[in-house]
Order: C-alpha cells, then sequence, then structure tokens
C-alpha cells in the first residue's frame, strides 16, 4: 500500500515508504511528524477496510446476501426444524432476478445474481483492488486517503446497481459501508491498528509523536526513508532482510547454472585432450630438429 501528501515527491518533500509486516504498504511527502501517524492509520486501516470488501463482494456475486445471524452454519433440515426465516430473501432481490447457488460454508442464502450483474460486482473489485495495490509504488504513482475513499465509493456503487433495495442491515458489506462492522475474534481485528495504540519506527528507534520529521531525518526535501508501524508494547519490529525476495532468486539461479555447469565438466572424457597437438609431449623436439613436418612417401 502506498501514500503520498499533497505535495509533489520531484518538487520536495521527505519521500517515507511505511512497511508492515516486510511489505511496503504506503509512501508519504510530509515534512512534520505531527499528526502523521494519524493520518498513516487511516490509509492502513481504510486500505484493509477496502480489501475485506472486495472479499465479501466476491461471496455475494457467488452466493447472494448474507443469511441472518441465527441461521448462519444451519443446514437446510436444521433451519427447517427450527423454523427459521429469512426475512430479508424477498426484500434484498438482486436486478434482473437471481439463480440458485448455494453457499457450501452456510453464511449466505444462496440467491446468486444474474452474470450481467456479476460482472458489475467483479469489475468494481478488480478496479478497487488495483487503485490501493502495492505494485503502484513500483510504477511510481502515489496514494492519498481520498483515493481508498474513492475505491470504496465504487464498491458501493457497484452494489448499489446490483441491489437497489439495499443489503440486509446485518450483511458485513453494509455494516462495512457504515463503519458498523465488528471485527471481534477475527483474524481482520488483529490486523487492524487504532491511530492511538500506533507507533512508527526509523532505523531501529521510535519515533516520538511529539518530534518533527525534520529532526529525526534532517532537513534535506528530497529524501527517503523506511519506517515501520506496530502496536504500543509490541516492541520494536523485526528487521528487514539483508537479501530481497529477487536477490535470492537470481543467487538460487546462478548456484543452479553453476552446479549444471560443474556436473558437464564430471561427465566429459579426462582423456580427450591427449589427441591434441598441444599436449604431445616430443613436439618440441621434433621441432628444434627440424622434423616437425616430416611427410614420408613410399615408391617403387
Amino acid at each position: 500500500m502506498l501514500f503520498v501528501s499533497n505535495r509533489n515527491h520531484s518538487r520536495g518533500g521527505v519521500l517515507i515508504v511505511v512497511l508492515k509486516l516486510h511489505e511496503i504498504n504506503f509512501e508519504l511527502t510530509k515534512m512534520v511528524l505531527l499528526h502523521l501517524a494519524l493520518e498513516l492509520a487511516t490509509i492502513y486501516n481504510g486500505r484493509l477496510k477496502v480489501s475485506r470488501v472486495c472479499s465479501e463482494i466476491e461471496e455475494l456475486s457467488k452466493h447472494g446476501t448474507m443469511l441472518p445471524p441465527d441461521m448462519l452454519g444451519l443446514t437446510d433440515e436444521q433451519v427447517e426444524e427450527l423454523h427459521l426465516v429469512d426475512e430479508w430473501a424477498d426484500k434484498c432481490v438482486p436486478s434482473g432476478g437471481w439463480s440458485l447457488s448455494p453457499d457450501p460454508v452456510g453464511r449466505r442464502n444462496g440467491r446468486q445474481p444474474q452474470e450481467k450483474m456479476q460482472d458489475i460486482l467483479e469489475k468494481a473489485v478488480d478496479d478497487a483492488r488495483t487503485m490501493i495495490s502495492k505494485k503502484l509504488i513500483d510504477q511510481g504513482s502515489v496514494m492519498q486517503q481520498k483515493i481508498v475513499q474513492d475505491a470504496l465509493d465504487l464498491l458501493r456503487g457497484a452494489v448499489t446497481i446490483v441491489y437497489p433495495m439495499q443489503l440486509p442491515p446485518h450483511d458485513p458489506i453494509r455494516m462495512e459501508f457504515l463503519n458498523t462492522e465488528d471485527l471481534t475474534g477475527t483474524q481482520a481485528s488483529l490486523e487492524v491498528i487504532e491511530p492511538s495504540k500506533m507507533q512508527l519506527w526509523f532505523a531501529g528507534k521510535l519515533m516520538l509523536s511529539d518530534r518533527k520529521l525534520g529532526e529525526i531525518v534532517g532537513n534535506n526535501e528530497k529524501t527517503k526513508i523506511i519506517i515501520k508501524l506496530s502496536k504500543i508494547n509490541e516492541g520494536a519490529p523485526s528487521r528487514e532482510p539483508v537479501m530481497s525476495e529477487e536477490a535470492k532468486k537470481q543467487l538460487t539461479l546462478h548456484a543452479y547454472r553453476r552446479q549444471e555447469e560443474l556436473k558437464k565438466l564430471e561427465q566429459d572424457d579426462d582423456d580427450q585432450y591427449l589427441n591434441s597437438s598441444w599436449s604431445d609431449s616430443r613436439s618440441l623436439k621434433r621441432q628444434v630438429h627440424g622434423l616437425d613436418d616430416v611427410k614420408f612417401r613410399f615408391t617403387k
């Protein structure tokens, strides 16, 4: 993920590459550290929200809306035995109708939107993921809070087109859009970092929030630094590996090629050189006596 403020790095400003779990997350151009952690937390957590919504929309496209909490994970027989009814199934119908596609994990009602509506959802997911992709760093692109919000708006628009009557209030997609999601007990809750509990690290040292960025990295505007995020009481993040993944691949490839060359040399005939003229131990003596190029011809 990458982030940059409203200043262009080529014209000035400190370029900050933030690493989280050894991955480039976002870049930022900003001269002071004040409110930096808040902005980074907003971008970081916002990108996680986009990823969660994209994953849920993929399931929405395959198996329809979310079942009520009291019907989650139950089989059809159990639902019938308990006399449970999904009251939102007929209220939240996708445009163009639906086809039956049961959810194997029992989370969604199995009313899959038609193919054209699926294409709308899938395209929105692909576009949103591209907008927040970490590959944009290699292209020199930058990320702002507005781009994350635009990605969420894009997803919200696609869902509204397919479900004009909105999703059920208990559907995680709708809850994400309304910022009422409950991540308690999920893996996602471990990834989210509250702004008040975020710490910034640079060069193995904690960056104190009351200091200016220039006091830590100097006043050279065209500077690039790498910092890391962590939660309070987690301690200093681990150091980055000495070699990148690409360098490791190249080293492994070189070692493989060298091993193949050695195998080929071992298979060669060690005595093959004896047929060469330079390996003849008597060639120097014949040259001295002028017998190096003597030819014989027998006649009667």
